[in-house]
């Protein structure tokens, strides 16, 4: 195979650095996070692409946000804002009617009660900060707390016992729900140009990483599948979760006997204790899935190929093939935040 065929090859084991710039998909768009800056790239109606971009904070993290286990979570918690702040300001273009006038949007009660009390950008703030704690609600909802009771109906139904086949039925349930949620979301007409998009963003990162011009005709020869996506991550979660939520006994008598703090444990039914400890395991699970991830992006091996391919088979449901326009797009937003130093990008 001659160095041309190979550096064309979607195949990750050819890529000359494996950069830490990542990102996501937005309304025709894509955001993309560098070690300095954050950009989002977006497609208006009128076919222009707009391009905005900022610096990232120099603040100092404390030790302890540096720590392993405990950066996962914090760094989770950043991209989650800075993804609802991508994508509020990805919509905005798109508030328009049918013959593409803009559209302007009454705010809500809400709104126009905290643009009373604060500022523009303080009232802002406030409702990035509650999107993210109502997204965060409904995904423990829905992949957390969902899994733990219908586990429970079966196993009284099924009359099972024993704490580790619990634990695993509430496992597979849980995985059960994520892949029919995506599974569902992906048949919408909107959602599938977001995995379009997604797509680019995967095809562009693997470009750059190998070292290739940021061209549409070498970005379309990419694999839209991408080891460090966080598709990967969420994943990784549901496995780790099974893992951690088995020290959980599905029998009260088993923490009732604890010296000194088992008495606490008789307040409340066993069924809202065990939802509660899963609650506070959560940012261990974060923790965990985020080290093993990171792990895996440095490290090319059997083992860690075997973590990395059920990440990779769900990236053909959550990533699409893009089109020559929105590969443009993604091309833009990736050259935005592409550091000067071409090390400090190292993964």
């Amino acid at each position: 195979m001659s160095e041309e065929i190979k550096q064309n090859s979607p195949d990750s084991s050819c890529v000359l650095k494996k950069t830490s710039i990542g990102g996501q998909a937005v309304i025709e768009g894509v955001m993309m996070r560098g070690p300095e800056k954050i950009a989002v790239a977006v497609r208006k109606p009128d076919g222009e692409i707009i391009v905005d971009e900022h610096e990232l904070g120099k603040g100092r993290k404390s030790k302890i946000a540096k720590a392993p286990i405990v950066r996962g979570c914090v760094g989770f918690f950043d991209s989650m804002i800075l993804g609802v702040k991508s994508l509020m300001f990805s919509a905005k273009f798109f508030d328009v009617d049918d013959d593409g006038n803009e559209v302007e949007q009454e705010p809500s009660r809400f709104e126009a009660w905290l643009e009373k009390k604060l500022d523009s950008e303080a009232a802002m703030n406030v409702v990035i900060y509650c999107s993210v704690i109502i997204s965060l609600i409904m995904s423990v909802g829905l992949f957390i707390l969902l899994p733990t009771l219908v586990a429970g109906f079966l196993t009284d139904f099924l009359h099972v016992t024993g704490n580790t086949i619990l634990t695993l039925i509430e496992g597979i349930v849980r995985i059960v729900i994520f892949i029919a949620y995506l599974a569902l979301v992906s048949q919408m007409k909107d959602i599938k140009r977001v995995f379009m998009y997604h797509g680019a963003e995967h095809k562009s990162i693997f470009c750059y990483e190998k070292g290739l011009p940021l061209t549409v005709e070498n970005v379309r020869t990419q694999s839209r599948l991408h080891p460090r996506c966080g598709t990967s991550f969420l994943l990784i979660v549901m496995v780790i979760s099974i893992l951690v939520f088995s020290i959980i006994p599905w029998q009260q008598e088993s923490f009732t006997h604890i010296p000194y703090i088992g008495g606490i444990f008789t307040v409340m039914p066993w069924a809202i204790w065990r939802l509660v400890l899963r609650l506070l395991l959560l940012p261990v699970v974060a923790g965990i899935s985020y080290e093993i991830i990171k792990f895996a992006g440095r490290h090319d091996n059997w083992f860690t190929c075997a973590i990395s391919a059920p990440g990779m088979w769900f990236q053909h449901i959550t990533t699409n093939e893009p089109d020559d326009s929105q590969i443009e797009v993604a091309i833009a937003s990736l050259k935005a935040v592409i550091p000067e130093d071409k090390n400090l990008d190292r993964w």
